[in-house]
């Protein structure tokens, strides 16, 4: 059985919901702002969060209010096609793909409360065992780069493990001072990023410095053309991919077969198609770790869950929140985390 077919059944009663904005200044430099919504009925309340980028985004969502009609006893999978078939932006999103964002958040809740109301949890549903949960934390080294940002955090947690995002500003000599620390696990060359804070191009030069310095770091997101395809040919094992996975379809029609693929279930948007994603990596042998985008409330417990679930053995970029900090405070566990699922419904702690 399909994993969504066994989620889709559940019935769900919804009264209404509400919304709670969160912010926090995190370690790229920026202020993030998300939006919790907390869908309720018969008696419990299910929660998820809207990890859309664009500060706008989230002042209109929660200037407008809980203005969606969302009330009504359905099942989950009915509650899933009426969130996509409505226009959940009171105002034209700052990016398109905040849809999907906005759509994980609601789908995401209204999971939390069908499984809370039904009395279980998303393991028990799925027929899944919740397994220690490896963990890296993603990080950028700065303007311009320095081994301060990763110093800090190794000196209080020595054995963290780190998705790097390399830069043409990288030298030699900061190249060879983090392949001395061991620590790095994959490095994020966002080639498929355009319009964005994190664009970086696609520059041959520092495809064969990274690839060649790192040779058991999983390659992500290359911009591959005429000029970096070439160089990276002899590393396509370890090339994975992460901005353009948005659904399956988007997982066949990558240039080659990859070994693994990083799932974001915000990205994907509707548990129908983040599930189908699972399934079929799982069918075909493609290794899946999960990934980050920067939740400040329960969407982080929710990607962690996930992750224990599917992919507990790759490095998930789903770090406990506090690794985000431009400090991280002393006190944060260590990775693998051991399985902590709510006593009911879809919640990690």
């Amino acid at each position: 059985m399909a994993t969504f077919d066994r989620l889709a059944s559940l019935p769900v009663e919804v009264d209404g919901y509400s919304l709670e904005g969160l912010e926090a200044n995190v370690s790229s430099d920026f202020t993030r702002l998300s939006t919790v919504i907390r869908v309720s009925g018969a008696g419990h309340e299910g929660v998820g969060e809207d990890v859309t980028y664009d500060a706008l985004d989230h002042v209109a969502l929660q200037d407008a209010g809980p203005v969606l009609d969302l009330a009504g006893s359905r099942t989950l999978g009915e509650f899933c096609e009426l969130v996509g078939s409505l226009d959940l932006f009171p105002a034209e999103p700052v990016r398109d793909v905040s849809r999907r964002y906005r759509r994980w958040a609601l789908e995401s809740a209204a999971l939390d409360l069908a499984l809370r109301q039904a009395g279980t949890t998303l393991h028990e549903a799925v027929g899944r065992e919740m397994r220690p949960l490896i963990f890296v934390v993603s990080l950028r080294l700065g303007e311009p780069p320095t081994m301060e940002p990763l110093r800090r955090r190794l000196d209080r947690y020595p054995t963290l493990r780190f998705k790097l995002d390399p830069t043409n500003e990288w030298t030699d000599e900061l190249i060879a001072e983090l392949v001395a620390t061991g620590a790095v696990d994959s490095v994020d060359l966002k080639g498929l990023y355009v319009g964005t804070v994190v664009d970086a191009g696609a520059d041959p030069a520092l495809y064969r410095r990274v690839a060649e310095a790192f040779p058991h770091a999983w390659i992500e997101d290359p911009l591959l053309n005429d000029e970096t395809d070439p160089v990276l040919q002899p590393y396509r094992d370890r090339i994975t991919w992460d901005a353009n996975i948005h659904s399956v379809a988007d997982i066949e029609s990558l240039p080659f077969a990859p070994r693994m693929v990083n799932i974001k279930p915000s990205r994907l948007g509707g548990l129908q198609e983040l599930f189908a994603a699972y399934d079929y990596c799982e069918e075909h042998g493609i290794g899946a770790y999960g990934g980050g985008q920067f939740e400040l409330g329960p969407g982080r417990g929710h990607i962690q869950y996930l992750a224990s679930l599917f992919h507990p053995d790759t490095p998930n970029d789903v770090a406990p929140s506090g690794y985000n900090l431009p400090d991280p405070p002393d006190g944060l566990p260590s990775s693998p985390l051991e399985p902590q699922p709510s006593e009911l419904g879809f919640r990690w702690g």
